[in-house]
């Protein structure tokens, strides 16, 4: 047995490092009323004091956000709920939260603005009080060992055994399941108009360690308990909020961003059902996204179609298009599908290198008059739905809907449908059949599954979804060219933006892929720098994420378990007829 004593990482008082905790957190709030910098060159104005600016709104957040879990460690009657896992490290997580927005604000003021000279008094006053919560935080007492590896986990990790909470009445748990939906959206809404990289930065700091520090508390576990209890409710508010938040925008740009994401959010929860529950690794799935758009684009009225004489409604053709990426679907997993893992990678590698090459040398002169080669097919015509032209403007109950927010809103209902039919298909017995074709081929083989006509079926269904997904794309950009359709590339989408989506957002969920998308796809468009460097940026994330969280962000709980020991697998102590205890306690010791 290891010794172990309790004490702090930085030796103080415990009335001291609480008191210091509190204090840090409720100076850094208050620092963000102060000026920072002199010039307002540096974006977000922090030349005003007496009202935040810019990135100060994150530092005041971050700072009310450690003061308030430090005031829920005094015991306080109201606010002691808020960390059920008894523990520091949501102290010390809201804490390195305020101090990394703070930090990154003034070391980017230096930088950009060509040294420390350009801070004004109240930079370094939130500079200081920014640190004096973590060295607070890091001297709570915790159980310390002799390995420093387990000592920093003690302040960073969720401790086992969070004692359950007590019952709550259903219009309580769905009161609370609203106040966490409208607080989401608010998060993402602000995520989105952040009109600078160094305000999207600092807003990832805030978030990543706020989460952090709810997960760590406990509060996301008992969030999980309560949504599962209440999953019609949640989702129908999780669509409540999607349809919210064009009427939340000024700039149709914005709008734009979000019609963006849902699409390849679509695309990715279709490529779920393949890799996450299936278990098949489908390197060129972005090829039935472009079946879907090139069908969708030559039946849409377009004068550069092949047929220009045809114009089908939007319903015909988002039919035909997601019927036409089944077809493709079908015809290349037939003759693959009994291929496996690496051999059935590359052969649907080879598949999106053949789509996309084709569409570029159907020109009439490479090859058939269909496709019109590299110059693609503009001029889509914007859809018409009962009566309205989505490509233009709209008043709604006051509100002025743009063309993006128009498709915005076309494509949340065709994401209702995707999520209706990803749930529905997880839930029955063709997706029992896909998991079980995942976890072991052979062994679902052997108790009667047909391996070949489940994967089969996991691959049409995907295909369609992307296909499905594509007719809104087509009408979404007004052209469709090959270029995009790719394996790889510095701008979505391609397949390696979508596997990514689905490893970094959670295989196996229905949140998962799409929260992926999101991050994926708001990076580059935030972040310039990135754009040139985004195969960079997720090879960097993808082995972070399998270092620290391989089920992903959204766990599925089978990921979850088989990736972590959780002392399920535990063969309980066996003990000799002397009753000393037996050598094998642990499955496969």
């Amino acid at each position: 047995m290891t010794d172990t004593t309790t004490r702090g990482l930085i030796p103080l008082p415990l009335a001291a490092a609480r008191a210091l905790l509190l204090a840090g957190g409720i100076a850094t709030a208050a620092s963000a009323f102060l000026a920072w910098t002199w010039t307002s060159e540096f974006p977000g104005d922090l030349t005003i004091s007496g009202y935040p600016g810019g990135l100060q709104w994150l530092t005041f957040i971050a700072g009310i956000l450690t003061t308030v879990f430090a005031l829920s460690s005094y015991g306080i009657r109201g606010l002691g709920g808020l960390i059920p896992a008894r523990n520091n490290a949501p102290l010390v997580l809201t804490a390195l939260g305020a101090f990394g927005v703070t930090w990154y604000t003034i070391v980017s003021i230096a930088a950009e603005l060509g040294g420390l000279a350009n801070l004004e008094p109240g930079g370094w006053v939130a500079a200081i009080a920014s640190l004096l919560p973590v060295i607070g935080a890091f001297a709570l007492p915790e159980p310390r060992t002799a390995s420093a590896k387990e000592n920093l986990k003690a302040y960073l990790a969720k401790p086992d055994g969070i004692p359950p909470a007590q019952p709550l009445s259903p219009w309580l748990e769905r009161a609370i399941i609203t106040i966490a939906t409208i607080v989401g959206l608010a998060v993402f809404t602000y995520g989105i108009d952040t009109e600078y990289g160094e305000l999207f930065v600092g807003f990832l700091i805030v978030v990543v360690f706020g989460v952090w520090a709810l997960h760590t508390a406990g509060l996301n576990d008992r969030f999980s308990r309560i949504v599962a209890r209440n999953r019609s409710f949640t989702l129908a508010m999780g669509f409540a909020a999607a349809i919210a938040f064009p009427f939340t925008q000024s700039n149709d740009h914005y709008a734009n961003i979000g019609v963006n994401i849902l699409i390849f959010g679509t695309v990715a929860l279709g490529l779920n059902i393949v890799v996450g529950l299936a278990g098949l690794l489908d390197l060129g799935y972005v090829a039935f996204l472009g079946v879907g758009a090139y069908t969708a684009a030559l039946v849409s009225g377009s004068e550069f179609s092949r047929f220009s004489g045809v114009h089908f409604p939007f319903w015909a053709a988002a039919i035909t298009g997601a019927a036409a990426s089944l077809v493709f679907g079908v015809l290349i997993g037939a003759p693959t599908l009994r291929l496996r893992g690496d051999y059935l990678a590359i052969v649907t590698l080879g598949f999106g290198e053949i789509f996309r090459i084709s569409v570029n040398n159907m020109d009439g002169q490479s090859g058939p008059d269909l496709t019109n080669g590299p110059n693609g097919i503009p001029a889509i015509p914007d859809l018409n739905l009962l009566g309205f032209n989505l490509g233009q403007a709209h008043d709604v109950a006051g509100f002025t809907l743009g063309r993006f927010a128009n498709y915005y809103l076309l494509m949340v209902l065709i994401m209702a449908i995707v999520v209706l039919v990803y749930t529905r298909a997880a839930d029955s017995r063709i997706g029992r059949s896909w998991i079980a074709i995942r976890e072991d081929e052979t062994a679902a083989t052997a108790m009667g599954i047909n391996g070949f006509r489940v994967k089969l079926v996991a691959f049409a269904l995907g295909a369609t979804l992307a296909g499905l997904a594509g007719t809104v794309s087509a009408h979404v950009t007004y052209s469709v060219v090959p270029t995009p359709y790719q394996f790889a590339g510095s701008t979505p989408p391609n397949s390696a933006f979508l596997l990514a989506a689905v490893v970094l957002g959670g295989m196996g969920t229905v949140a998962g892929p799409i929260l992926g998308a999101a991050l994926l796809y708001l990076l580059p468009e935030k972040l310039v720098f990135l754009q040139d460097k985004s195969l960079l940026a997720f090879g960097i994330a993808l082995i972070l994420l399998m270092r620290f969280r391989p089920e992903g962000i959204i766990a599925n709980r089978r990921n979850q378990l088989e990736f972590h020991e959780t002392g399920q697998l535990d063969i309980p102590e066996q003990t000799t007829l002397s009753g000393e205890p037996a050598a094998v306690t642990k499955a496969g010791a």
